[in-house]
């Protein structure tokens, strides 16, 4: 039987998790204010709050106006306080992004592509960072391949980071929680999170410069799968000797993908059917420069020859670099305020 135990650090963890989400929600809060909304005793509060105070985590604003009695103290988180690093990897370059517990954007900026280099030359990138925002506290880095619990597990054609515990070897080097994720799963979260939307099944699909993927959310939650290598389409078998990237490619393996001819658009339609009987989305989201509303009315219309139209998604268009890197921003966020004392 697993041990449910719950230790007395994990309790105040937990409680300190939810002060501080409460409070960088609410932007700012009295003492009562957070215990009506959070559901913890007055007292709890008050201790949490003291020692946030003591520690510089948070700032007093000012008192309430009074209603008849002693005017309540109210309190704002230090977005200064921690910051956090998201850093995408890609074919051509390495993205990065360090922001605030608010969300807002302090540096960003893109360098060098480190896949087709030494892996130290990832480590030296975080480190500088580091070097240069004493109060980083978290780091969350996307990557073109499938990742079981940080360590990569597919990654053509860069099989110098196949089999790779980013996560370990960086916690272990920098004392700082990491995230790291397949690029396609960090997409979709952060284009949920970019227009609040909730518990609805999505699918992000990218051409790419690696090859296809995708990220699936199925009813607000990423889809991962057993072994985590939920949505890598290329594989998908589509005609006689053809899988989907095949026939993407055209009898061109080294050419950058670019949807355009009728064979193409038959190919992703085919796609859309497939998702569209097994998982039924709400919409496909495609990235916004790898299509137009030219390819999508096309993608749309040879879709419905494979599945009864009212059943299709929705087929838009976003950036997807922006979602990219808000969707890793998200999960640096939440290792960010999870920190413990």
């Amino acid at each position: 039987m697993a041990n449910t135990t719950i230790t007395s650090k994990e309790m105040k963890d937990s409680l300190l998790y939810r002060i501080r989400a409460g409070l960088i929600m609410m932007g700012s809060a009295t003492k009562a204010e957070l215990s009506q909304r959070l559901g913890i005793s007055f007292p709890t509060i008050s201790k949490f709050i003291a020692q946030m105070e003591q520690d510089g985590e948070i700032r007093y604003t000012g008192d309430d106006d009074s209603s008849g009695g002693r005017r309540a103290r109210r309190y704002q988180y230090d977005p200064e306080y921690m910051l956090g690093l998201a850093i995408f990897i890609e074919k051509n370059e390495t993205n990065y992004s360090i922001f605030n517990c608010i969300g807002e954007v302090k540096e960003q900026g893109a360098k060098p592509s480190v896949l087709q280099q030494d892996r130290e030359l990832l480590a030296d990138l975080i480190e500088t960072m580091i070097e240069k925002y004493p109060r980083l506290r978290s780091i969350a880095i996307g990557v073109p391949g499938a990742v079981n619990n940080g360590k990569i597990i597919f990654i053509p054609p860069y099989q110098q980071y196949l089999d790779y515990d980013l996560k370990e070897e960086f916690e272990a080097r920098f004392h700082i929680p990491v995230a790291v994720e397949n690029d396609m799963n960090a997409s979709v979260l952060g284009y949920a999170s970019n227009f609040e939307i909730e518990n609805e099944s999505l699918v992000y699909l990218y051409f790419g410069q690696n090859g296809p993927g995708s990220g699936i959310m199925i009813n607000g939650d990423v889809l991962r799968g057993s072994t985590f290598f939920s949505g890598e389409i290329s594989f998908v078998p589509q005609y006689d000797q053809h899988n989907f990237i095949q026939a993407l490619q055209m009898g061109e393996p080294d050419r950058r993908i670019v949807v355009a001819d009728d064979r193409q658009i038959d190919a992703v339609a085919r796609l859309i059917a497939t998702l569209t009987a097994i998982i039924n989305p709400k919409a496909v989201i495609f990235c916004d420069d790898e299509v137009d509303e030219a390819i999508l009315a096309r993608i749309a219309d040879r879709s419905s020859l494979y599945i009864p139209q009212e059943h299709l998604p929705m087929l838009l268009k976003s950036n997807w670099r922006e979602d990219y890197l808000s969707g890793l921003q998200q999960l640096a966020l939440n290792l960010m305020i999870t920190e413990s004392c």
